[in-house]
């Protein structure tokens, strides 16, 4: 969107006030406080781990923004590319064209974002973008899925769920915990197949069905891993807020922290904050941990938040994470609260 007039300019004037706009506004998109974290959403699963919990891989959840756009530091978070690059590959490439919000500031939707990923992976394999940016976007997102996936574990993964085949799916994700291990097949399988699957989603080629299918078979197995691997170290008591029943995020970290050493005693989505404070001082753990995937989730609970880490146990941590938790960090900080992995690396010296 320009806002400079063009008439009765020359072609170097209107280049270089459009210029100096443009770097006022993308000054501006680069400082603009975040709105939450922002991924590809897929009904029914966990949890941003990544972005609170987890500090490797990112995995999608269920939390859009409210226009159902993303915003240009929201795209770089999930595409792995700067701000700076996603600009040049517009304005040389038009790899995509976002809409302008009001503001001025660039608005992607959901199957944008999903190409530009495309694109990011593609490029990260040897390809250059310029000879990417002219191929139809349908043969640039078969291609980086090709890359991604082609014979790998993941596309066996992908075509058991696509095809409702749950006995295959069962089967498949039994194999990979046991040759792996508990943390292993969370960070390495489970995340993986979260972030497959919301891209699916996001373009439209994965039902809610068949997602829904992957979360009970993944879930279960998680599920039994954390019961059967428990380790021997400090332990962790968690949950999900009151509202939230989303696991899957929450559960592969539970499982790489587990792995890691914890003892991972974990009591379930949608439950009481009271109900944590009660059990805590009948364990006496470690860490006390909730979850919370939507800003609108953790908001409704911070009455009860606020008093939270005063209840606990003198020794007992207090800590939160999950997407829904970034507009609110700051706030729960000042109530005590340690924010994601930062409550496990502290408390486990």
């Amino acid at each position: 969107m320009r806002v400079v007039s063009a008439v009765n300019r020359t072609p170097f004037e209107r280049g270089t006030r459009v210029a100096r706009y443009e770097r006022r506004s993308d000054q501006a998109e680069d400082n603009r406080p975040a709105r939450g974290r922002a991924e590809i959403p897929v009904p029914g699963l966990g949890p941003a781990v990544a972005s609170r919990w987890t500090p490797t891989r990112r995995v999608p959840h269920p939390v859009i923004p409210s226009d159902g756009s993303y915003e240009i530091h929201e795209v770089a978070e999930l595409t792995g590319l700067a701000p700076a690059r996603l600009r040049a590959w517009e304005r040389r490439y038009e790899v995509v064209r976002p809409q302008r919000m009001p503001n001025g500031y660039r608005a992607y939707t959901a199957r944008q974002v999903a190409l530009l990923r495309a694109f990011a992976r593609l490029v990260e394999a040897g390809e250059r973008i310029g000879d990417l940016a002219g191929r139809p976007e349908s043969a640039v997102l078969a291609q980086a899925d090709a890359r991604a996936l082609g014979g790998s574990t993941h596309a066996a993964l992908l075509e058991a769920v696509r095809g409702f085949d749950r006995d295959g799916l069962e089967t498949l994700i039994a194999q990979q915990l046991s040759l792996r291990g508990l943390g292993e097949f969370a960070r390495d399988v489970v995340l993986p197949l979260a972030q497959e699957l919301g891209e699916l989603w996001a373009l439209g080629k994965l039902p809610v069905a068949a997602e829904h299918l992957a979360s009970e078979v993944v879930l279960h197995a998680l599920k039994g891993g954390l019961r059967t691997a428990r380790g021997s170290g400090p332990l962790l008591l968690c949950g999900c807020l009151p509202g939230e029943r989303h696991e899957w995020g929450l559960l592969a970290t539970l499982a790489i922290l587990q792995d890691d050493g914890w003892r991972v005693h974990y009591l379930g989505p949608d439950l009481p904050v009271s109900d944590l404070v009660g059990a805590a001082w009948k364990l006496s753990p470690t860490v006390a941990a909730l979850s919370g995937s939507d800003p609108e989730i953790v908001r409704a609970s911070l009455p009860a938040l606020s008093a939270f880490p005063g209840k606990l146990p003198p020794k007992t941590v207090a800590a939160i994470g999950g997407s829904g938790v970034e507009p609110h960090a700051k706030l729960l900080r000042r109530h005590g609260f340690r924010i994601g992995r930062e409550a496990f690396t502290r408390a486990a010296r």
